[in-house]
Formats: structure tokens, C-alpha cells, sequence
């Protein structure tokens, strides 16, 4: 069983930057497509963005696109999300999740293999 911990989230002005960090346990990490949602207050957890096993190929919602930047550590059992010009609109709880295909996690949150960690909360002030 996989078991997940996310970190690095913070208050930050509009503008500003953040790194996000997703611990994980168990041996599939490195064979498994890895991705970051987001939920805000009252909203379905929606996909931000999805990573493929060795980090070649990367997706990432329109919202995000251009500003945000997952990566991976796979001799860490690390994800990353560096995420830029932050908006009010990206105030959220972010968690990461994995599946067997990138495409998998793009679909939504219904083909994760892993319990939801707590996530990490990102309040943008504008």
C-alpha cells in the first residue's frame, strides 16, 4: 500500500512561488504515473497535473499550464510541484496521487491507486 505525504505549501501574495513535495512509500513509486489535484472549499478535487514513470512526459490542466512544473525523484520516492505566478484562483489543498498511466490520473480522481494523504493547503492572497 502506498501511503503519501504531502508538504510545502504556505500563504504567499499573487505573484509569488511555491514548491510542493509528495512523499511516498512502497515499491510501485517509480514504475507509476504520479499526479497533483487541487480542492478548494465547496469544489470537486480537480487534476492539476500528471507525470509519467521516468518523468518524460508531463500533462497539466489549462489553468496551470505555463506557471506550474510537476517533477520527480524517483531515487527519493519524491514528486514536485513548483508552481509560479501564483493566482488567488490557485488558493487550494493540493495532494498527489498515482496511477498506472498519466493518462489515468488526467481522467480524475476515481483511477488512483493510494489512499489521499491530508495535502498541503496553498491560500494565494491577492
Amino acid at each position: 500500500q502506498v501511503q503519501l505525504v504531502e508538504s510545502g505549501g504556505g500563504l504567499v501574495q499573487a505573484g509569488g512561488s511555491l514548491r510542493l513535495s509528495c512523499a511516498a512509500s512502497g515499491r510501485t513509486f517509480s514504475s507509476s504515473a504520479m499526479g497533483w489535484f487541487r480542492q478548494s472549499p465547496g469544489k470537486e478535487r480537480d487534476f492539476v497535473a500528471a507525470i509519467n514513470w521516468n518523468g518524460g512526459s508531463t500533462y497539466y490542466a489549462d489553468s496551470v499550464k505555463g506557471r506550474f512544473t510537476i517533477s520527480r525523484d524517483n531515487a527519493k520516492n519524491t514528486v514536485y510541484l513548483q508552481m509560479n505566478s501564483l493566482k488567488p484562483e490557485d488558493t487550494a489543498i493540493y495532494y498527489c496521487n498515482g496511477a498506472s498511466s498519466t493518462l489515468t490520473i488526467r481522467r480524475g480522481v476515481d483511477g488512483v491507486f493510494a489512499s489521499w494523504g491530508q495535502g498541503t493547503q496553498v491560500t494565494v492572497s491577492s
